[in-house]
């Protein structure tokens, strides 16, 4: 391609107006003038060499803060007028700036909008501010935020679909009377033909704030007896078991009544399929009180013989009584260690469940009729009902319906 061929005329006014332009570029004045950025460099230099100046006297107005000098009284105004307007400009740049940023403080800081969209804001405040500026004062990508702007309806299509979502995971937390998790109530949804997974379930129930009740503090129940018998762990922390009536554990918890007093409760659950099979409820925490859950379960199941029972160390567990049912029923005893809950686990679980879930943060049952009319309902809704996590969330009672039906298959 042919050079271009410029006037001397023209090459003297290019070289005033990069001079005379406070803050321009070599790049700037050239694209206006559509030379080359190094043409008119190399003109800029020349006529510099030519007066004997250098780029630090050339220009004094470009460098902000630097002193006008020159000789000519209106050349100095208009230096100083620019000055001033290039500052004016900057004041107003901050001062617009500093508004953006006032407001987005007041949307951000709020604890229930710590997650709301930049992008949000920015789309909030479009028509108020340049969305360039928006975007460089928040930190934010323009092209990024376009590109969501884009996906606006499919974003209000998704927020349609979580609140509808919502209301169904409402519904079934509420028949749980608030004790599901996430885990459970996917389990729920997905029985009565709901495709969802577990992540998108816990996701739109911290977004909701659906949640699941709390634990409370534990009271101790288990006082153990030095003088009675002990008996090896069997369980070895293994509550799991491949068929039902092979493992059983029991425990104790108290009940807090209106008034400072207590009922206790006595439990034997299958380690198979976690099914209360034994309970007994009582104002006291005699020898009595765990036989009678021992022989529940026994006419629950039918028979126990050669099957294993575990529990903790406490007196009731260790008396002559108990261990004489024992082996009336045909039952192997199984004790944890001294003062280790973990040996019993799944049965310290199990309790705290089942407080957790009709206490609801209450402190108390109420009346003693009351607390025996509640945990009924609740263990009879346990067995049938209740989806548990160790079953693959089926109930105990499904759990042991479907174990049958395969043996059945396999035996056909």
């Amino acid at each position: 391609m042919a050079m271009k061929d410029y006037s001397d005329e023209f090459k003297a006014d290019a070289v005033a107006l990069y001079e005379s332009t406070p803050g321009a570029t070599y790049k700037s004045i050239a694209a206006d003038l559509g030379v080359n950025r190094a043409t008119l460099r190399e003109w800029v230099l020349r006529d510099r060499e030519r007066r004997g100046v250098t780029a630090a006297d050339a220009r004094p107005a470009g460098r902000p803060g630097a002193a006008v000098a020159s000789a000519d009284p209106d050349e100095r105004v208009r230096q100083l007028e620019a000055r001033v307007a290039e500052l004016e400009a900057s004041e107003r740049k901050l001062a617009t700036e500093r508004d953006i940023l006032r407001k987005a403080a007041k949307v951000f800081r709020r604890r229930d909008e710590l997650v709301r969209s930049r992008f949000q804001f920015v789309d909030d405040h479009r028509n108020t501010y340049e969305v360039k500026r928006l975007c460089r004062v928040l930190g934010a990508n323009r092209s990024s935020y376009y590109k969501w702007l884009a996906g606006a309806e499919a974003r209000a299509t998704r927020q349609r679909e979580d609140r509808i979502l919502a209301e169904e995971i409402r519904e079934v937390h509420g028949e749980s009377g608030g004790a599901y998790g996430s885990p459970r109530v996917t389990a729920e949804l997905r029985e009565k033909g709901r495709r969802v997974n577990e992540k998108r379930v816990a996701r739109i129930m911290r977004k909701f704030s659906i949640t699941s009740i709390r634990l409370r503090r534990r009271t101790r129940t288990t006082v153990p007896d030095p003088a009675a018998p002990q008996f090896p762990d069997l369980f070895g922390r293994d509550f799991t078991a491949t068929e039902p009536g092979r493992k059983y554990m029991g425990d104790i918890t108290y009940l807090p009544l209106a008034g400072g007093e207590f009922l206790y409760l006595a439990t034997v659950l299958d380690c198979f399929s976690r099914k209360v099979v034994g309970w007994s409820i009582a104002d006291h925490m005699r020898t009595d009180l765990v036989t009678d859950a021992l022989r529940m379960a026994a006419s629950t199941r039918g028979r126990m013989d050669g099957a294993v029972f575990h529990s903790d160390h406490g007196a009731q567990y260790g008396s002559r009584a108990f261990t004489a049912l024992c082996d009336e029923l045909g039952v192997t005893r199984s004790m944890g260690a001294v003062g280790t809950s973990a040996d019993n686990a799944a049965c310290e679980s199990f309790h705290a469940s089942l407080k957790r879930e009709t206490l609801q943060g209450a402190h108390d049952y109420g009346d003693a009729g009351t607390c025996r009319r509640t945990i009924f309902a609740w263990l009879t809704r346990y067995n049938t009902r209740r989806r548990h996590s160790a079953n693959g969330h089926l109930s105990p009672n499904a759990y042991e319906r479907r174990h049958h039906t395969a043996k059945l298959t396999l035996a056909a």
